[in-house]
């Protein structure tokens, strides 16, 4: 009996990826049987699960994937807990099998593809024992005519695909780089919307207002100054407008002139962009688990 309960908790074990307690109290709980037992984890882990959702998963890795044949190229962003969790094969095989879903599925949306992949993260948050979020997704297409340029920086944590017209590989991947490096927002300036536009005109125009030195100035004064500030400001996140990375005395806008190119649309994602880490002292978040 008790070499067919290490045989059968070593087959639950590579199912699941649960410890052995876990193993064993599940094939006790179900008869020795491996298929309720699974079972059994499974509602286990929904349980776990739970208890992890208040945590903060801010690291991650992006990944990407092409495929010239049908046009398109997708960019992922998945987060864990801890950078450590990041080196370990487990989850970046759930990072590249999510990348391969989304590339191959034509979800309109993060809670359609979540849905769809929910067995596969749900399976993996219990292996790895950390709270696992597949964060967000975009799948780019591209026209006849028209380049892809793809970069992974910095261990996965930056990716950056970018779609062009006009330009050789080389030049094509020096603009990927130089996205992922210099984290521009906009193409160029008529890519900026409107409300956004409108709302720095607002912070603009009130800091303008509260300044003591331009008490009593004219409203077209004030005006010119407000559009002066929001011009410069968002000027400054327009790709075109940048130092060329790899040429600092020449503009994205003069590289591109230069080779009568254009740059059709750029994506980047940056892990845990947006997204609070906490911090905690490391002995205190153990002594919390014991």
């Amino acid at each position: 009996m008790a070499s067919n309960m290490i045989e059968l908790i070593k087959v639950l074990r590579e199912r699941t990826g649960a410890g052995n307690l876990d193993c064993k109290k599940a094939l006790e709980a179900c008869d020795m049987d491996v298929e309720k037992a699974v079972d059994f984890l499974r509602e286990k882990g929904v349980a776990k699960a739970a208890k992890k959702a208040s945590r903060i998963a801010a690291e991650g890795l992006c990944d990407i994937k092409v495929c010239e044949k049908c046009g398109r190229a997708a960019i992922v962003e998945v987060n864990c807990e801890t950078d450590f969790v990041t080196r370990g094969d487990l989850f970046k095989q759930l990072v590249t099998e999510t990348v391969e879903d989304v590339l191959e599925n034509n979800y309109q949306s993060i809670e359609e593809a979540k849905e769809a992949n929910k067995e596969r993260y749900l399976s993996a948050s219990i292996a790895i024992g950390e709270k696992l979020d597949f964060r967000r997704f975009e799948v780019v297409g591209k026209e006849e005519g028209q380049s892809f340029a793809t970069y992974i920086h910095n261990g996965s944590q930056i990716g950056v695909i970018v779609v062009a017209e006009g330009l050789n590989d080389e030049d094509l991947l020096g603009v990927a780089m130089h996205i992922a490096a210099n984290n521009p927002s906009y193409v160029c300036e008529k890519c900026i919307p409107a409300d956004v536009i409108e709302h720095e005109r607002k912070i603009a125009l009130e800091g303008a207002k509260q300044d003591p030195k331009l008490a009593g100035k004219p409203e077209q004064m004030l005006m010119n100054i407000v559009n002066g500030k929001v011009n410069k400001l968002l000027g400054e996140q327009v790709l075109l407008n940048q130092a060329y990375l790899l040429n600092p005395e020449v503009t994205v806008r003069q590289l591109l002139d230069e080779h009568k190119a254009k740059i059709v649309k750029f994506v980047r994602f940056a892990v845990g962009e947006g997204i609070e880490k906490r911090q905690e002292n490391f002995a205190e978040e153990v002594m919390k688990q014991m």
